[in-house]
């Protein structure tokens, strides 16, 4: 079933809302199933956590600070080579000063 959404966009966009999508960023990407420590490196060397719920299902999560979205694409073209479902990704606020 597909539900419709409505997405609202900022009527004006200046320096303080628009995203920064171009530089740095740190990241937060859940999937199903397992990866191993061994992908870490592929994966731009992001921390790998395991979650398993009280049912047996397994989530792997990732999180760390991508260079760009180029490093994003080719972390989640990682995942997709390894047949595994995406259930999020999310950007976290970065700490770093600038």
């Amino acid at each position: 079933m597909l539900t419709r959404v409505q997405i609202h966009y900022p009527v004006t966009m200046n320096a303080q809302s628009a995203p920064d999508f171009d530089g740095p960023a740190v990241y937060q990407i859940t999937v199903r199933g397992v990866i191993a420590p061994r992908w870490a490196g592929r994966l731009e060397g992001m921390t790998i956590n395991r979650l398993v719920l009280d049912d047996g299902t397994t989530f792997t999560i990732l999180t760390g600070e991508l260079t760009d979205q180029s490093a994003l694409s080719g972390v989640l073209n990682t995942l997709y080579d390894l047949q595994l479902s995406l259930v999020a990704v999310n950007k976290l606020p970065f700490a770093s000063p600038r």
